[in-house]
């Protein structure tokens, strides 16, 4: 059974433009264990995505979906309440703006220490003391030396870098069923990414912790996800293992970011422009109807002003009308709603 089954997920916001649908007939699906990537564009809708999943919607929302299960229960369907203590304890986050998610008026060891689970085993007067000392191995885990220095600091003292460490150690520290990193290397030094990268993984496999890694960077996230899902403008394009989605991407969208990805080789001459995709994504009061990737589409025809439902082949889901391989997959490809 998924650990996460969400099916045709709509967010629709209520702006001055009047009501737009910001995230359109999205799903996915998280099995236990697995690195599931989410790449797409800057306001594609990821954030939007991962806040529906925790339960903190915005007061201009409107969510529908056909199901939203989290381990066989309906998060729908969850009071206030059951969401909060479901984010505490089996699902954390990473959140893009670490220095705006932590509280600047109390110091970060404090804030660490209080979202940290309790070691019952021990007697309570030694559990503070068990706490601080579980949130400094963590610190230093995710690249900080000056353990001290950083648990007595406040959130405005510290840098972009070391705030969003913190923000992972406090995530990670709850040893969670799901954790959500939404682009949980920003602010970072190459060699820090890595070891960042590398934590989430002896996570993912020692513990068995599932992961939704959101990026923007498709080669970042070839490297350590199981599946991929890639995201534009609201709606899901393509989804399925990751490896397969390399070798053959269907969407005509997906083998662009493939196209697009800087080639390392030493074959580029120097300050030349890279590749990029013609066009620009809309804003959302003036989205495009049908499949939103259209007006940048290179294989766009008449018949994509009508949405195409989701597609499957084997493993692989994918919403084109005009899809590359198809000569491969028309055969084997059934329309779902």
């Amino acid at each position: 059974m998924p650990l996460l089954d969400i099916r045709n997920l709509t967010i629709e916001l209520d702006t001055p433009h009047g009501r737009v649908k910001a995230l359109d007939r999205v799903s996915l699906t998280i099995n236990p264990a697995e690195i599931h990537g989410l790449v797409g564009e800057s306001g594609s809708g990821r954030s939007l995505l991962a806040r529906a999943i925790l339960g903190i919607p915005g007061h201009n929302w409107t969510i529908k979906a056909d199901r939203m299960l989290w381990d066989g229960h309906n998060l729908l369907e969850m009071s206030s309440k059951q969401r909060r203590n479901l984010m505490g304890s089996e699902i954390s986050m990473i959140f893009q703006d670490p220095s705006g998610s932590l509280d600047p008026v109390i110091c970060v060891g404090t804030q660490l220490v209080e979202a940290m689970p309790e070691n019952k085993k021990l007697p309570f007067w030694r559990r503070t003391a068990d706490k601080k000392k579980t949130a400094k191995k963590w610190l230093h885990k995710v690249g900080i030396k000056d353990t001290q220095k950083i648990m007595a600091s406040y959130a405005w003292e510290l840098s972009e870098g070391e705030c969003q460490k913190v923000m992972i150690a406090m995530a990670i520290a709850n040893q969670p069923r799901l954790l959500i990193a939404d682009e949980p290397t920003n602010s970072m030094e190459m060699d820090t990414q890595a070891q960042i990268f590398r934590l989430l993984t002896k996570l993912n496999q020692l513990q068995s912790v599932s992961i939704l890694l959101i990026s923007h960077e498709l080669e970042t996230l070839s490297i350590w996800c199981d599946k991929l899902s890639v995201m534009y403008c609201g709606q899901i394009m393509e989804s399925g293992p990751t490896a397969d989605i390399l070798a053959h991407p269907y969407h005509p969208y997906t083998k662009a970011l493939l196209n697009n990805i800087p080639d390392h080789t030493g074959r580029i001459a120097h300050k030349s422009i890279m590749r990029t995709l013609p066009g620009s994504a809309p804003a959302l009061q003036h989205l495009p109807i049908g499949c939103r990737l259209g007006p940048r589409c290179p294989r766009a025809e008449k018949k994509c002003v009508s949405r195409p439902n989701l597609s499957h082949k084997k493993n692989r889901y994918f919403a084109c009308h005009f899809p590359y391989h198809e000569e491969t997959c028309n055969e084997d490809t059934t329309a779902s709603s």
